[in-house]
């Protein structure tokens, strides 16, 4: 029970990883208030993780909506007093090189993986700084480190995160907030196996070309970065302030792609 008695919230929880981590948090312990803008699929994780014994809430938000994330953070406080963990896990993926890319996609891939991580942040800092404890885990990218294919707008928001990551901790550490962030590789959910179908007429054979980017030639789980981000979440990470974590297979340190 490594988070035993703790209010977490977790953005985009309603699938893929942040589900995995809700469902792993709950398991140790915590109160888990599981955020997303789909109300189907977050009513759906908080049903699994309460027939499983554990304790969920859903509050539905969109992370770029400042009224609609104020609005949750307020309900949280109401229900809970305090929020001792923040996931910032909420984001979308853009595929494409820079030229071939809409504006509105860019303009979208912004909001949600940056302002998404500014706007939650800055309704949650308050309460935290005022109780003064707290980790916020910041969903980044090992593609903010290197460069990849047809992923320049991804790579530059996740970049953004690992840098927001670095100046909020040296701005919050006298609050004694934690503020740590994720750098999975290529993870395999519904968003990857969806694009691998849509995008490659032959999804196996992309599968198995997709797994050699990885030193140990696997593509990493949900499960994999849910447990790195308990790792943060809980106090055994307390000397850990403003750190990338990597979860990707070697693809940073190994080799080039």
């Amino acid at each position: 029970m490594r988070l035993s008695g703790k209010i977490v919230l977790i953005t985009g929880a309603g699938s893929g990883i942040g589900a995995s981590t809700a469902k792993l948090f709950a398991k140790e312990g915590a109160s888990v208030i599981v955020n997303d803008i789909s109300e189907a699929d977050g009513i759906q994780i908080v049903k699994e993780i309460n027939e499983a014994g554990g304790k969920a809430t859903f509050i539905g938000a969109d992370v770029t909506d400042r009224d609609q994330v104020k609005a949750m953070v307020e309900q949280v406080i109401a229900q809970c007093k305090q929020i001792d963990v923040l996931f910032n896990n909420a984001g979308i993926s853009v595929v494409g090189t820079l030229h071939e890319t809409e504006d509105d996609v860019i303009d979208r891939a912004m909001q949600v993986n940056i302002k998404g991580v500014c706007t939650v942040s800055k309704h949650v800092l308050p309460y935290m700084m005022e109780q003064k404890q707290g980790s916020i885990i910041n969903m980044s990218s090992c593609l903010a480190e290197i460069g990849f294919l047809r992923r320049a707008i991804y790579a530059a928001t996740k970049g953004a995160v690992l840098a927001l990551t670095k100046s909020m901790q040296v701005d919050y550490a006298p609050y004694n907030i934690r503020v740590n962030a994720l750098l999975p590789g290529t993870i395999y959910t519904p968003f990857v196996e969806n694009y691998l179908k849509s995008a490659y007429e032959d999804p196996e054979a992309a599968l198995e070309k997709i797994k050699q980017r990885q030193l140990n030639g696997q593509l990493g789980t949900p499960e994999d970065v849910a447990n790195a981000a308990l790792f943060l979440a809980s106090d055994e990470s307390k000397f850990m302030l403003g750190s990338p974590v990597y979860i990707d297979g070697g693809v940073v340190s190994g080799k080039a792609l």
